[in-house]
C-alpha cells in the first residue's frame, strides 16, 4: 500500500494547521514545515495527535533551496516516502504597484511561486517512485478576479494557477494528481492586516455574507488528497463562498 506521508508547508498555524489536522483525521501522517515559531509548530503536532494520526514537524524555508531538500530529506527517513504535499506556505503585501518596493515584489515573487516549484519538484521524486501522490498548491481567488492594491500577490497565485494546470499534464500518466484551491476571505493572521472597510468590502461582494471557515477549505484538501479524487486533475476550485462567481 502506498504510504500516506504529506508535507504541510507553513503548516504551523491558520489554515496549514486546519490542512494538516484535516489529513491526519483522514489517516496520513504529516510533517508540518514551519519557518520560525516552533512554539505554534509543537502545537500543531498535538492537534495531529488528538485528530488520530501523529506527525513530525520539520523547519522548511521554501525560499531556501537547501532548506527544501533537507526537510523532504528527513521527511522521508523518518516518515516514509512522501506522497502528499500541500504548498501553503505564503506572504502577502497590499500596495498599489506605482510605489511597490521591488525587495517586496522579489520577495513574494520567492514565497508564493518559486517556494511552490521547489517543493513540487522535491516531492515529485518520491511520488515517481511510488508512482502515486497529491499535490494541492493554495492559491487565492485573487488570482481569478483580480484586486487593485494587490496586483502582486494576485500575480504570484495566478502564476500558481499555471503551474498547477501544466504539471498536471506532466505527472497525471503517473499517478499523480495536482490542483489548487482559490480560498476567498479566512480570517487568518494573512488577512488580519485588512481594516474594517476592507473587509466590510468583501464580506458585501461575497453572496454568502461571510469569511470562510479554515476547516471548509481544508475539508475540500483533504478530499483531494484522497483515493476518491483520483479522477480530479488539473483543476481549479474556487472555495470563496460565490465571490467569484
Amino acid at each position: 500500500m502506498t504510504s500516506k506521508v504529506a508535507v504541510v508547508t507553513g503548516g504551523s498555524r491558520g489554515i496549514g494547521r486546519a490542512c494538516a489536522v484535516a489529513l491526519a483525521e483522514a489517516g496520513w501522517t504529516v510533517a508540518v514545515g514551519y519557518r520560525t515559531s516552533e512554539h505554534d509548530a509543537k502545537e500543531t503536532l498535538d492537534a495531529l495527535e488528538a485528530a488520530g494520526t501523529p506527525g513530525i514537524a520539520v523547519t522548511l524555508d521554501v525560499c531556501d533551496e537547501a532548506s527544501v531538500a533537507e526537510a523532504f530529506r528527513r521527511v522521508s527517513e523518518e516518515a516514509g516516502p512522501v506522497t502528499g504535499l500541500v504548498n501553503n506556505a505564503g506572504m502577502s503585501r497590499d500596495g498599489l504597484l506605482l510605489r511597490y518596493p521591488v525587495e517586496v515584489l522579489d520577495a513574494t515573487l520567492a514565497t508564493n511561486l518559486r517556494g511552490a516549484f521547489l517543493c513540487c519538484r522535491a516531492a515529485l521524486r518520491g511520488m515517481l517512485r511510488e508512482r502515486w501522490g497529491r499535490i494541492v498548491n493554495m492559491s487565492s481567488a485573487v488570482a481569478l478576479h483580480g484586486n487593485a492594491g494587490q496586483t502582486v500577490y494576485a500575480a504570484t497565485k495566478a502564476g500558481l494557477v499555471g503551474l498547477t494546470r501544466s504539471l498536471a499534464r506532466e505527472v497525471g500518466a503517473k499517478g499523480i494528481t495536482v490542483n489548487a484551491l482559490c480560498p476567498g476571505l479566512l480570517d487568518t493572521q494573512m488577512t488580519s492586516h485588512l481594516t474594517e472597510e476592507a473587509r466590510a468590502y468583501y464580506v458585501d461582494q461575497t453572496p454568502l455574507q461571510r469569511p470562510a471557515h479554515l476547516e471548509e477549505v481544508a475539508a475540500v484538501v483533504r478530499f483531494l488528497m484522497s483515493e476518491e479524487a483520483s479522477y480530479v486533475n488539473g483543476a481549479v476550485i474556487p472555495v470563496d463562498g460565490g465571490l467569484t462567481a
